[in-house]
């Protein structure tokens, strides 16, 4: 085993594969900062300049444009409140509060340091799994999935703050917008007004863009001082201050890492719901929890350590036996299939070399990325001190690229607006938009499980032991919540009867 690892070393680092995974580092930057575009459209267009490579320099263009593509899509979070990609909107929660106190290279610092430790996390579970691949994904099946899903859904207490009520009914809402479009079972339509766009129900590109990066560019300009810069101008000095940050909370960094990779693995979850549920943990054990959404470090480092330890985790059941786990994941298996490698015992066999480059170019990947991140801070962190006049049409113009660009139709630019409008009431009367987020996200995740649990297992698989170990984590979270909630009432009670507050 150790011969192939470094003989799937050399092979990645050889002079093809390294000029490929250049090449697909620039392009991943460039379509992470464009919000809306996506990796799985561009893995979908560099294939075709795949056919008739060898198998190692071919996934070097395509894993590391995938890759920097997830760390990329951190910046525009950052910077402009607007996520590069989908699973990059739990970054906005405190990246942006972040840097508009005008702590944006801090930000920045703590989110490429965190993206770095978290892709090599996934590089080495990926690694440490091979053996062990298929026993481990043929145990997870649509009950522990669907016990999965509930799981994040219980996180959106903590994501609602002290307005538990308001988050649940804008998860109920969500759940409910999950529904519109064809139903999967009957393939009846439910709540699609006669529009045959929304037969494929409301894509979650156009709802981000619009809920999170729409309100807060209309929200700069509702605002009084919407002539004035848009930020406190960001102190670059603090680049080194969040890389440190990041070390300083190392065990969140790799709690959080192991919570994206895992989760990562599940089929079906896709990479927004393990964001969200790491940093619903990242705040349940933080000794900060009010930060939260407010421009805290700790959430940052959850949500940049989340983005890139998927990659691995995502990895996992694609080359155990071409299971993909996401829509990019299906695409780069088109990927396998074209260059003549069948996933499953070839890929830990006679590919095994191929396989173990794979977990090489994501570490070289995040490496790249890591570099060419550093050296854009400053131009990029500069943007923010332009005057709010000048930017917003700029970011009008990318978000209406973004919406767009998800099925090359207005019908979800006019989403976006929709969204965008719900984002600035939310904003204005203190109504929490993630739980809508994650309730869109999961709804559709809940019932596909759901259906497919019931019609094997009836209501039996309440016991199988996957899906009792997760009631089992749910349980014990919501009493963390209750007992860490009623303490801070009577901390608060106490406080103001010290200080006389009470008569």
């Amino acid at each position: 085993m150790l011969d192939a690892i470094w003989s799937a070393l050399g092979e990645a680092l050889s002079p093809m594969s390294l000029i490929m995974l250049l090449i697909g580092v620039v392009i991943g930057f460039l379509v992470g900062i464009l919000p809306g575009i996506g990796g799985a459209v561009t893995l979908a267009l560099l294939i075709p300049v795949t056919f008739g490579m060898d198998p190692v320099p071919a996934f070097s263009l395509l894993l590391g444009m995938y890759v920097v593509s997830a760390i990329a899509g951190d910046f525009t979070s950052i910077l402009f409140g607007i996520p590069g990609e989908p699973t990059a909107a739990a970054m906005v929660l405190d990246g942006y509060p972040l840097n508009k106190k005008g702590q944006a290279g801090r930000a920045l610092g703590a989110s490429l340091s965190s993206s770095a430790i978290g892709s090599i996390f996934g590089a080495v579970l990926l690694m440490a799994l091979i053996p062990v691949m298929r026993p481990l994904i043929l145990s997870i099946s649509a009950p522990e999935l669907f016990a999965a899903a509930v799981l994040g859904l219980t996180f959106i207490a903590s994501l609602s703050g002290g307005i538990i009520h308001k988050g649940l009914v804008m998860a109920t809402i969500g759940v409910l917008l999950s529904l519109v479009g064809l139903d999967p079972n009957l393939g009846i339509e439910r709540y699609t007004f006669g529009s045959l766009h929304l037969w494929e129900g409301i894509g979650i590109v156009p709802v981000v863009v619009g809920l999170l990066g729409g309100a807060e560019v209309l929200q700069s300009m509702l605002d009084k001082d919407g002539d004035t810069k848009t930020a406190v101008p960001p102190h670059l000095g603090g680049i080194l201050v969040g890389v440190k940050d990041s070390f300083r909370h190392w065990s969140l960094m790799l709690r959080t890492s192991a919570i994206g990779a895992v989760l990562g693995m599940m089929p079906g979850l896709g990479g927004s719901v393990s964001q969200f549920i790491a940093y619903g943990h990242a705040k349940q054990t933080s000794k900060h929890p009010e930060e939260f959404g407010n421009g805290s470090i700790e959430g940052v480092i959850a949500a940049g350590a989340t983005t890139t330890a998927k990659d691995g985790g995502h990895l996992v059941p694609t080359i155990a036996f071409g299971v993909p786990s996401g829509a990019s994941m299906a695409v780069l298996l088109g990927a396998f299939l074209i260059l003549g490698l069948n996933p499953g015992p070839e890929m830990l066999g006679e590919h095994l070399n191929v396989t173990l480059s794979l977990v090489w170019i994501i570490v070289l990947s995040t490496i790249a990325a890591v570099i060419l991140g550093y050296l854009l801070i400053r131009p990029l962190a500069k943007l923010t001190s332009v005057t709010g006049r000048l930017l917003v049409p700029f970011l009008i113009t990318m978000l209406t690229i973004g919406a767009f660009s998800n099925t090359s139709s207005l019908d979800d630019v006019w989403i976006m607006l929709v969204f965008l409008a719900i984002g600035v009431m939310c904003s204005r009367f203190k109504w929490p938009r993630i739980p809508l987020l994650l309730g869109l996200v999961l709804g559709e995740i809940l019932e596909r499980y759901f259906t497919v649990s019931y019609a094997l297992f009836q209501f039996n698989w309440l016991s199988r032991p996957g899906v009792i170990v997760i009631e089992i984590i749910i349980a014990g979270m919501i009493l963390f919540t209750a007992v860490r909630t009623a303490r801070k009432k009577r901390a608060d009670k106490r406080e103001l009867l010290a200080t006389g507050g009470l008569v």
